[in-house]
């Protein structure tokens, strides 16, 4: 009699387990990424698809970890100059459990006159019967192409500002003038700051050199801040700043610098606890 009992149990057993249409699935994802594709315009669309516990790992930067991050980084990324952004998945694979897989395909990005085409690789996974983004990495082709103008011109009032990246203090605005910061070719930034606004000290992978367009700054070279070894540099004034030099900046008033270096252009912070990026 319990012979027959056990397998009147396994049959039901069998019964309740949860049966997955892999292929119904895999279309479903191939769906779900292209549809995501569509809300590059809208930072808190976009991030509906994204999982709380996600990282994206752009290139030529830190990941970004969370949800809140990934906004506030792509919010950064969509609202430079000439920011467009389009992506086509094409494949979509989910592991027969039906819960997780992955998507692949191509994409092509501009921004500040640069423009880049490249490659992902996105895993999803499943949050009840939605799927979400897990993980996401891209990367260029080759390095990006420049917009095909022999000459450029442009009246003070015309240079647009924007919200600087994450790495950086919040209070900043940004601009950038030539170039793509975010990959490897020479670029020319403009930062406007605040009175007060500092930066802890930290260094950059490439040389960075710095003209004081209006204002007044501060500069140090070392791994502690220390106002009283700061150097005050006013408008006219440049400093060259070696790759990996550590050193920290403080505007005395509102100020205007630009900075012509080699992209990447990166923050790394002597102490992580400085960068903004990570609280």
């Amino acid at each position: 009699m319990r012979r027959y009992a056990y397998l009147i149990f396994l049959v039901a057993l069998a019964g309740c387990a949860r049966s997955v249409n892999v292929e119904e699935q895999q279309t479903a994802l191939k769906t779900a990424d292209n549809e995501w594709s569509q809300t590059v315009k809208d930072p808190d669309k976009f991030v509906t698809y994204v999982a709380t516990d996600a990282t994206f790992y752009p290139p030529g930067m830190p990941a970004v970890a969370g949800r809140d991050a990934i906004r506030k980084t792509f919010a950064d990324m969509s609202s430079a100059p000439g920011f467009s952004l389009a992506w086509t998945a094409d494949e979509a694979v989910v592991a027969a459990s039906g819960d997780i897989g992955y998507t692949t395909g191509k994409y092509t990005s501009s921004m500040a006159g640069g423009t880049e085409s490249g490659k992902y690789v996105t895993v999803w996974k499943k949050e009840g019967d939605t799927w979400k983004v897990a993980e996401d990495i891209f990367n260029a082709d080759a390095a990006p192409s420049a917009a095909a103008s022999p000459h450029v011109m442009v009246a003070p009032a015309d240079v647009k500002f924007g919200p600087p990246p994450p790495s950086l203090p919040p209070g900043a605005r940004l601009a950038v003038v030539s170039g793509d910061p975010s990959q490897a070719q020479p670029f020319v930034i403009r930062l406007q700051v605040p009175a007060g606004y500092k930066i802890a000290p930290h260094w950059h992978p490439g040389v960075e050199n710095v003209t004081v367009l209006s204002g007044t700054v501060a500069l140090g070279m070392g791994e502690q801040f220390d106002e009283s070894k700061m150097t005050t540099v006013g408008a006219g004034g440049y400093a060259s700043l070696p790759a990996e030099m550590r050193h920290y900046f403080m505007a005395k008033g509102p100020a205007t610098v630009q900075v012509h270096g080699m992209g990447p252009f990166v923050v790394n912070y002597v102490n992580p606890a400085d960068d903004p990026s990570k609280k």
